[in-house]
């Protein structure tokens, strides 16, 4: 096991729609692709911002040059889009997706997104869990849905972890109740996670999983201490 200080990506969280604005904004105005993993994962709708309209809380997207992309996400009722700018990670999250125009040229309309994530690099150490088996987490054991995950990392303040089932997304913001995560050693806590970005990831044959960076809720004094004695603390 090994310490990495500074080393990985944690998210700011905004429900600010002026930031929202200005963040998608940039985008649009740089042209940069945003993208949305549909059909489990197994179809991508890749298209760019055409128009950002937070006072009619709208925005436009080109359609997709693939239709069957197109179909996908006018089927969904809400997707969660991937973009990058300045090195950063962005994450959002549309709603009600339609056909429409935009200066004569078609366009897909969607709600204006009410949650944007950017990754930035985490403040606190953390402990990179690899190369070792990945520890194993219980998210939202206390919530509707449980599912199980595995830790790649830890931090004082928050958990890395990826996890493999397709129906499951989780968009910034989300709060995971009641999870039992193991520690290194063989400890096992129970905390509140909120999930600060998601991102997806290819594993070592070709196995797709998604990522996602939580920060820790409510810690008890119990579980602060276990995780703080991890860092020698």
């Amino acid at each position: 096991m090994s310490s990495a200080p500074d080393a990985a990506p944690a998210g700011i969280v905004t429900r600010n729609p002026e930031e929202i604005g200005r963040v998608l904004q940039a985008l649009a105005a740089r042209g940069e692709p945003v993208r949305a993993l549909l059909g489990a994962g197994a179809l991508a709708f890749t298209s760019r911002l055409r128009f950002v309209d937070p006072l009619h809380r709208r925005i436009l997207l080109d359609p997709s040059p693939n239709e069957g992309a197109n179909a996908a996400l006018l089927a969904r009722p809400r997707a969660s889009f991937r973009a990058m700018i300045e090195g950063m990670h962005v994450e959002f999250a549309a709603s009600d997706p339609e056909r429409d125009t935009h200066e004569g040229a078609p366009a897909i309309r969607m709600r204006f997104p009410d949650v944007l994530a950017r990754v930035q690099r985490r403040a606190s150490e953390r402990l990179s869990l690899h190369p070792q088996p990945p520890l194993h987490v219980v998210a939202d054991a206390a919530g509707v849905i449980s599912f199980d995950g595995w830790m790649v990392d830890v931090s004082e303040g928050g958990i890395g972890f990826v996890q493999y089932a397709p129906a499951i997304t989780l968009e910034p913001g989300t709060v995971l109740r009641g999870c039992r995560i193991r520690l290194p050693g063989g400890e096992t806590v129970t905390a509140d996670l909120e999930v600060r970005y998601s991102c997806p990831v290819t594993l070592p044959g070709g196995r797709l999983a998604l990522r996602s960076g939580c920060r820790f809720l409510d810690l008890s004094p119990q579980a602060r201490q276990a995780i703080a004695a991890l860092f020698g603390r």
